[in-house]
């Protein structure tokens, strides 16, 4: 269970991530790939503290059995699944993608956040879901 500081879930840890977003944003502006944005973020993060995981494999599974895996953004402090945006309209199916990320890991919380012409952030919170991968289990075969 993630722990709650003031009633939300990992509060400093998102405020910290949420105010490393907004540097990097006010420093690059908009216009950027999703790329140098996470670049940026991770170096930002790392400076503020952070573990910072990028490219972090979540198998998900299927009928008792591996499926596939899949890759979020970034990790950070092995807590926060961030799932980084830079298109001009944040696509409908993120905020779904970034959910179905945290129902395949045992995290509660996630954080959007869309490098837009406006910059946004949204914050999932998942907390009793099922869990749709079994723990402990092995990673999928190679295709």
């Amino acid at each position: 269970m993630a722990k709650r500081v003031g009633g939300l879930v990992e509060e400093a840890l998102t405020r910290s991530v949420i105010g490393a977003f907004y540097k990097v944003y006010s420093t690059l502006g908009y216009g950027f790939l999703e790329h140098v944005y996470s670049l940026a973020l991770e170096r930002e993060l790392i400076a503020r503290g952070h573990r910072v995981a990028r490219e972090v494999p979540v198998v998900i599974w299927y009928d008792n059995g591996p499926l596939t895996t899949q890759r979020v953004d970034m990790l950070v402090d092995d807590k926060l699944v961030v799932e980084n945006k830079s298109t001009a309209i944040l696509p409908a199916f993120a905020a779904r993608q970034l959910y179905n990320y945290l129902r395949a890991t045992d995290l509660e919380v996630g954080l959007l956040l869309h490098f837009g012409p406006k910059p946004k952030f949204y914050r999932l919170i998942s907390t009793n879901h099922p869990r749709i991968n079994p723990p402990n289990s092995p990673p999928p075969p190679n295709p």
